[in-house]
Order: C-alpha cells, then sequence, then structure tokens
C-alpha cells in the first residue's frame, strides 16, 4: 500500500452533519486508483460542524491489503475496522470511547453513511458473501479485512510449513541408514547380556528341555537310572530354577525356567542411543527402544501342557533423532505413525499424554569414534556415561553446549557435580556454578582453590560443594573435617552464618556432637538423624534468643545444659500467646482425634529392636509435631481427615528416644496403605531402610500380624 500517496490525496470532506442527536459518525467513501489498483476509501468523520474538513480516520482498503490513518495523530495502523467479533459484536477503531455496555441498536443509530451510494460502493468493493442489516454496514469491511488478514496468516503458515518440511527433508536425506544388524547384536550384548532360557519341566529322573536359542526341545535324564538302558541315554545337570545350564542340543549356556512358574512369553525392553556424524561438524544421536521376547510353544498332552518348541525374538524402532549442529538450535524430529499406519517423521511431538518420551539408556560405542572432529570431540561424554551407565546423552550435550566448563568437571572426576548441571535444570545451574566465564575450577565453582583435590576425591558431591562454597562466601578458612561434618547437619548457609557470628564452626560442631551424643559419620541412621535434629534445634534456639534480644556473647545461653528443654522454653517465651491460641482451638475442634487413640493404638502400635511406631495421641500432638518437625502436619486438612477417621497421622521414632520427633506417616484408614511420610523440613532420612521399615510394617498391618517381630532393616 502506498501510503504516501494516499496521504496527498486531499479528504473527502462531509457535505452536511445529521440533525439526529443520537448520530455521532458519518462515513463517506470512494473509490480511486493509485498505481494500477483499486483503492476503496471510507473516510470516517464527527457528526459535528467544525469536524466537516478533516476526517477523525481514512481507512483503505484493496483486494489483498487494507491501512487506517488517523489525521490527528499522524499515524498508519493496521486495525480491522471492528475489533470484536464481526457478527454479533464488537468496538469500531473509531469510537471516542470503548463502551463495552453499547447495545448494538445505539452502535447502529451512532454510526451511519452520507448517502445510500456510499453503502452500494462498499459491498460492490468488498464482495462480501454475508448478508448484514443495512445499517451495519461496516460489516462487509470488517469481513473483507478478516480475509485478508486469514488469507495472509494462511500464506504465512503455508511458508513456515514448507520451509521446515524442507528442512526435514534435508535432515533425513543427510542422516546415514541405521545399521540395524550391528545395533540389534550389540543390544543383545549390552542390554540382554545374551540372556537365553531353558524351559524345563521334570518326570522323575527324566526332564523335557526346551532352549529359546535353537528352539529345540530334549528330553534326556539327569538322574541315574537303575536298568541297563539308561546308561546309555542322553544325561543332562539336574535343571534347577534359576540356575545356569547348558542346553544338550546347542550348546547354548541359559538360565533355567521352570515350566509351570513361567507365562508362554516374556519380554523385556531397554532403551539404547546411537551417534553419528551429521554434515560437516554436527551430530544426530538416534533414540532406539530394543526390545527382546522369549516365547514357549504349548501343546495340550495327555497330562496337561507340553512343550513343543521355544524361540526368541529381538527387534528394536528408531523413535526419535536429536541432530546437533554449531550456531545452531537443537531439533528433535519423532517417529510416528499416521491412522493408516504408515510410518513418517515428523519435526514436533505429540500432545498430553501421547507425548514421546525420551528416556536415559546406554550409549553405543562406536558413536565415540563417530564424534572425533565433530562439535563434541571434546564433550567428555565417554568419560561421563563411564560414570554413569545409562543416561540421556542429548540432555548432556544441551547442557555442554551451554556450559562449555561441563567438560573440566566431568575429566577431573567431578561426576556428581556434572550429574547436578545436566539433570537439575537452569535452577540448580544458578544454585551451583559461580562465575560462568571461569575456566579455573574453584572460580567456576566458587570455592577455594586449595579445596578442589577434597572435591575430586568426593567425585564432586553437591552437599560436600555446597558447604565449599559457604566457605568461600563467609571469608573462612575450613579444614578438611570441619566441611565433611558441616555437610553431615545439613544446615542451610543463613543457619551456618547466624551461629558462627558468635562461635568459631569447630565450636558449633563441638556442641551439635555433644547435645547428640554421637559421634560424626559412624555409618549409623539413628546417629545421622540424631545430629541433623540436634542442629536443626541448635540454631533454631539460637536464632530464638536473639529475636528476643539476649546477648548471644554469654556462654550460658550459648550452651544450655539440655538443649530440648532450653528450645522448648524459648519456643513457648517467642510465640506462646499464638500457641496456646493455636493448641486450645485444634483441642476443641478435633476431639476425636483424642477420644479414639486407645482404639487406633491397638491396630497400629508396633515396635523392633530400633524403631517404635504409633497413632497421634491428640490434635495437640500433631501440631507439635509439625513444629519441630518444620512440616505442614500440624494443618487444618490432617487434623480434619484424621479426626473424621479418612487418614490417620502415624509417629515413627527411635526406640531409644521415642519423645524425639523423627518421621511423620500419614496412613490410609479404610484400605491400608501409606500416603506420605517425611522427616524434618519434608526430607526422607535413611530413606531406602524406613521405606523398607514401613512396607515390612504395612504387610504386617494387612495381615493382621503386627505381633509378630519385624526384622529391621540395616542402618546405612
Amino acid at each position: 500500500m502506498k501510503k504516501k500517496a494516499i496521504e496527498s490525496i486531499p479528504y473527502l470532506g462531509l457535505k452536511k452533519v445529521s440533525r439526529k442527536k443520537d448520530v455521532k459518525y458519518i462515513g463517506v467513501t470512494t473509490v480511486k486508483i493509485i498505481g494500477h489498483e483499486k483503492h476503496l476509501f471510507l473516510e470516517v468523520y464527527r457528526n459535528k460542524k467544525e469536524s466537516k474538513e478533516t476526517p477523525l480516520v481514512r481507512i483503505v482498503l484493496t483486494k489483498k491489503d487494507f491501512g487506517n490513518y488517523f489525521p490527528e495523530k499522524e499515524k498508519w495502523t493496521r486495525q480491522q475496522v471492528d475489533s470484536g467479533d464481526v457478527y454479533y459484536g464488537g468496538e469500531l477503531i473509531w469510537s471516542d470511547r470503548q463502551d463495552h455496555s453499547v447495545s448494538w441498536m445505539e452502535l447502529q443509530n451512532r454510526n451511519i453513511l452520507q448517502d445510500a451510494a456510499d453503502q452500494d460502493r462498499i459491498k460492490k468493493f468488498c464482495n462480501a458473501p454475508y448478508h448484514y442489516n443495512e445499517k451495519k454496514w461496516w460489516g462487509y469491511i470488517a469481513a473483507h479485512e478478516q480475509d485478508i488478514v486469514s488469507t495472509a496468516r494462511r500464506k504465512t503458515e503455508q511458508r513456515k510449513y514448507e520451509k521446515r518440511k524442507k528442512a526435514l527433508e534435508d535432515r533425513i536425506a543427510h542422516t546415514g541408514p541405521l545399521p540395524e544388524k550391528e545395533v540389534l547384536d550389540m543390544a543383545d550384548s549390552l542390554c540382554f547380556q545374551n540372556e537365553h532360557y531353558l524351559y524345563y519341566k521334570k518326570h522323575g529322573g527324566r526332564a523335557k528341555v526346551a532352549c529359546s536359542k535353537c528352539g529345540g526341545v530334549a528330553d534326556a535324564r539327569w538322574k541315574a537310572g537303575v536298568s541297563y538302558e539308561s546308561q546309555f541315554q542322553r544325561r543332562i545337570e539336574e535343571p534347577r530354577e534359576g540356575h545356569y545350564g547348558t542346553c544338550s542340543l546347542c550348546g547354548t549356556l541359559g538360565i533355567y525356567k521352570c515350566q509351570g512358574k513361567v507365562k508362554s512369553s516374556n519380554r523385556k525392553k531397554m532403551h539404547l542411543f546411537l551417534g553419528q556424524k551429521y554434515k560437516e561438524k554436527g551430530m544426530v544421536f538416534r533414540y532406539l527402544v530394543v526390545s527382546k521376547e522369549w516365547q514357549l510353544g504349548l501343546i495340550e498332552g495327555k497330562h496337561g501342557p507340553e512343550m513343543y518348541n521355544s524361540c526368541e525374538m529381538l527387534q528394536g524402532v528408531e523413535v526419535a533423532r536429536a541432530y546437533f549442529e554449531p550456531d545452531k538450535s537443537i531439533q528433535i524430529d519423532y517417529h510416528k505413525r499416521d491412522w493408516n499406519g504408515d510410518e513418517y517423521w515428523d519435526d514436533c511431538n505429540l500432545y498430553g499424554n501421547a507425548n514421546i518420551t525420551i528416556r536415559d539408556g546406554m550409549i553405543m560405542p562406536e558413536t565415540y569414534e563417530q564424534m572425533k572432529g565433530t562439535m563434541f570431540q571434546y564433550s567428555a561424554l565417554q568419560e561421563y556415561t563411564d560414570s554413569i551407565r545409562t543416561m540421556n546423552p542429548i540432555n548432556y550435550l544441551e547442557c555442554y553446549i551451554r556450559i562449555p566448563q561441563l567438560e573440566m568437571l566431568v575429566k577431573m572426576g567431578l561426576t556428581e557435580t556434572a550429574r547436578a548441571l545436566v539433570e537439575g535444570g537452569q535452577y540448580r545451574c544458578n544454585e551451583i556454578i559461580a562465575d560462568t566465564s571461569a575456566k579455573r575450577p574453584d572460580t567456576f565453582l566458587g570455592i577455594r582453590k586449595e579445596k578442589v583435590k577434597q572435591l575430586i576425591r568426593y567425585e564432586g558431591d553437591t552437599d560436600l560443594l555446597r558447604a565449599m562454597q559457604m566457605e568461600k562466601r563467609s571469608g573462612q578458612t575450613w579444614t578438611e573435617e570441619q566441611i565433611v561434618n558441616l555437610v553431615e547437619t545439613e544446615l542451610e548457609s543463613e543457619q551456618v552464618e547466624l551461629a558462627t557470628e558468635y562461635m568459631t564452626l569447630q565450636k558449633l560442631l563441638n556442641r551439635i556432637k555433644k547435645y547428640a551424643g554421637c559421634e560424626y559419620w559412624t555409618n549409623c541412621s539413628s546417629s545421622t538423624a540424631r545430629i541433623q535434629h540436634v542442629a536443626t534445634t541448635y540454631i533454631d534456639y539460637l536464632s530464638m534468643r536473639i529475636a528476643l534480644g539476649y546477648d548471644l556473647s554469654n556462654a550460658v545461653y550459648q550452651q544450655p545444659r539440655d538443649l530440648d528443654a532450653a528450645h522448648a522454653k524459648m519456643v513457648e517465651e517467642t510465640n506462646k500467646e499464638k500457641a496456646d491460641k493455636r493448641i486450645e482451638e485444634v483441642k476443641e475442634k478435633f476431639k476425636n482425634i483424642q477420644k479414639n487413640y486407645k482404639k487406633l493404638r491397638k491396630r497400629y502400635f508396633y515396635e523392633d529392636s530400633q524403631y517404635l511406631i504409633r497413632p497421634a495421641r491428640s490434635a495437640e500432638e500433631i501440631v507439635m509435631e509439625g513444629r519441630l518437625l518444620h512440616h505442614c502436619v500440624g494443618g487444618d486438612n490432617y487434623l480434619r481427615k484424621h479426626n473424621e477417621g479418612k487418614t490417620y497421622i502415624l509417629m515413627l521414632r527411635f526406640k531409644t528416644d521415642p519423645n524425639t520427633p523423627y518421621i511423620t506417616v500419614e496412613i490410609d484408614a479404610n484400605r491400608p496403605g501409606i500416603i506420605q511420610w517425611y522427616g524434618a523440613h519434608d526430607r526422607k532420612p535413611d530413606a531406602i531402610n524406613i521405606q523398607q521399615w514401613l512396607d515390612d510394617y504395612l504387610a504386617k498391618l494387612k495381615n493382621g500380624s503386627l505381633t509378630k517381630i519385624i526384622t529391621p532393616a540395616i542402618a546405612s
């Protein structure tokens, strides 16, 4: 649209204003030819004598374009005439006031054309297929503009689609063939360890054995017979479930599976990545799902099902491809299938629950040879996978592109730090990285130079790294032992800073050990839990002392004889009024918790040599449990469900310290099942052993044998 030429054309002008009070705007039209193309001019004037010369807006349309010129602002826009729905209602761009409460009848009365010829010009030029009320004359223009916008959008989308399609075809053309046989052989070796089954069924001293490798069924003797003929019969070792044996027909080593204990088929699935060079410096990582199925053929015989053959099938399918090129964004293509069953590649994922997920898997060894000479030849991917057997190399390489120092971390042996960067997302990266432009590990991670060796010995443990960063920020120098012991306390940076304003770190660690009554790093879960609980309690005690105005330079305040009693006193002193009000409120509101305690105790109480578990005695106890462990169990939601008998809150504690909160458990009241369990600060201390203990407890609860002894999990 030639805007300068349009601006130079004189305004049409308004012949006369309307005497109708409701009319606020009057439209005047004409058709002009500019640059061999017809243009429809619509000028909208205010219905005032002083506004007859200059329009409020000049709207210009061609067959393929439109624009609006506002003389007062000397500004062009591409707003559509009707910014709302052209069929039902909306706002007209020349309205002085946008009022959504204006009815269509009022809108029609406000906006008119100068004469009938103007209406005819609009209808003829727009050639709109829609029929409008004659008073809604702007609807023809709005429909014409909408057609222009839709056509332009379709053309833009089509251009984008063609561009994407061409790029997809180019990627497919430059992707080498998939070496299927090599992939399957490698998958069988890497993922399934060339596993074969020997299905067997014993008949006295004889046994039938079906081999999944060769498919044959051998009938042989595993036990010596008493007859003369038996010494000439085929002999095999005794088949035993889960033990390895050798097929007497083909000599394959396989695992014995009793016919009566297996299904007719068994299937295992694994994920595999194959990296190949792409174009000059790029790489394509091909994600495959490989499955192996073992089948046992059965036929009905005189004495029930009998084995007649066995087989195994190995197959794989390529699910996705991730393309990496220098200075380009990563592109992932997905293998899909349409409604007709035809397979094709697409450059976008599916939607919702149908999304194709790329999971961790093993990387084929030839990938590393292919990486030579590419953008990832120094990525340290091979060194990383040597430490982490299954992974998603796409995530790793994405992280490497953003953080080239990842190579340095991996090659130095800081595997756990590297893993946190790869798997932790941007938030975790910001937490770990101190200087993104640094080339030295100490500067990059924000720790002291002399601590790098210690971090390497611990394989880049992120908890140890956090303590070292804490040391550097505080401007102090801590020993290796102090840092390791600080890690076990799980104290946050702010908590350590608060305490070290009044004492050295060593004094803080000594006091925690003294109050806990146990040494650091004893490999005992109860000792670790005790140290962490004491550390949190002690810092909480100090912070309350400070808040209440006590002078912590006083050794008496710093070192109370009984920490639990001193902490309880501070809690009472700090929040006495609020705490008392809450306790009284829940005591009155959730009376059934205390009322039903004895009945629930008979059902849920259990103890063994290490732990005890019991239901909450009252609503007040649940509130205090939440406060001491700093989690949300004391909220009304949990109290109400316990009070109504929907779920119950159980307290799991060490038998030697039954009054110290440790683990809080929520259990379903109707169908026994553990909904959730947490320790202090919503963490799960000694998670593996506690989970095993709770699983055993739940099993006993279901079969009614809680009176029997549960063997406690081995502490680690």
